[in-house]
């Protein structure tokens, strides 16, 4: 009987032993999550700092996407022998100098894609990769600062294609106005004075025009995130039918050694080129009567972070 109890006694020991025990590993546990909380708080204050700066930052990061598939008699399709594929290539990439009194802003975007359909019963079918997704543009601002958030600025814009019809439309627009900085990573251009050089063989189309320009930058790193949102606004004096907007939002999560996922979505409205694109097979078509539909785009990755 004393075995008995003298077991029993052990046992309640034990066990209110490994309770107190186990609380205590919460209490660390909680006080550490705390603590690194607090740590990282005072890492991100010093970074913004460093951000604010004077001299130059610049970085880059992209996101590489690829399926690729072979069929080989599967029946259960009805193309029972294909290769297809579908690659796709994207680069954010920024330089900016910020000094005392004037700052200068670079950025540039390429989102490059290939896809392939080969029937491989088809001699005449393509087995080639054609072109895809095809989206360049490039952006210098400059500015004379003047106060902590306000600045004179001039832009520089252009875009354009370069894997197909390269300059066939090619877009650049030179404008002054100014420029509201309220955060650091944040800039959004206004400039009422702006002139839309349109580049085309197609003049019935493509026409240039003076007009307002309003740009909206966010590039920011959190952590292991890479993050940019542009949005890039023309509005025409002459005509609407001349106005365009591009918005293009890039993500990338690093997981190891700078290699992540990354997301790229963009959409455009543009009804110059949408007439364009309808007159191929429609030759009476005209601005009031063409279906002006949204252009978009995403592409999902791998990401790589310089």
């Amino acid at each position: 009987m004393k075995k008995i109890v003298l077991t029993l006694a052990f046992a309640f020991v034990a066990v209110v032993g490994f309770s107190q025990t186990e609380e205590e590993l919460k209490g660390q546990l909680s006080a550490t999550k705390d603590s690194i909380a607090a740590i990282k708080g005072r890492a991100d204050a010093i970074k913004s700092k460093i951000d604010a700066l004077p001299g130059w930052k610049k970085g880059a990061f992209g996101t590489i996407g690829a399926n690729l598939s072979s069929f080989n008699n599967w029946y259960g399709q009805g193309t029972p022998d294909l290769a297809s594929g579908n690659i796709g290539i994207t680069v954010n990439a920024f330089a900016n100098l910020n000094e005392e009194k004037f700052f200068w802003r670079n950025s540039g975007n390429i989102n490059l894609g290939w896809v392939k359909f080969d029937d491989k019963n088809d001699d005449t079918d393509d087995d080639s990769f054609k072109k895809g997704t095809d989206v360049f543009s490039i952006t210098s601002l400059y500015g004379r600062k003047l106060g902590k958030n306000w600045a004179v600025s001039g832009l520089a814009e252009y875009r354009t294609t370069i894997l197909d019809n390269f300059n066939d439309p090619g877009y650049l627009d030179l404008g002054v106005g100014a420029t509201w900085t309220p955060i650091t990573d944040l800039v959004v251009v206004i400039h009422p004075l702006n002139y839309n050089f349109v580049f085309s063989d197609n003049d019935t189309v493509f026409e240039s025009s003076l007009g307002a320009k309003i740009v909206a930058d966010y590039t920011k790193k959190f952590g292991a995130v890479n993050f940019k949102t542009n949005l890039s606004m023309f509005q025409s004096y002459k005509s609407g039918d001349f106005s365009n907007l591009t918005w293009i939002n890039s993500f990338g999560y690093t997981l190891w050694n700078g290699i992540g996922l990354g997301f790229e979505f963009g959409l455009r409205d543009n009804k110059q080129e949408a007439l364009n694109f309808a007159l191929v097979d429609t030759p009476t078509e005209t601005f009031d009567t063409v279906d002006n539909k949204l252009q978009t785009y995403f592409l999902v990755g791998l990401n790589y972070a310089f």
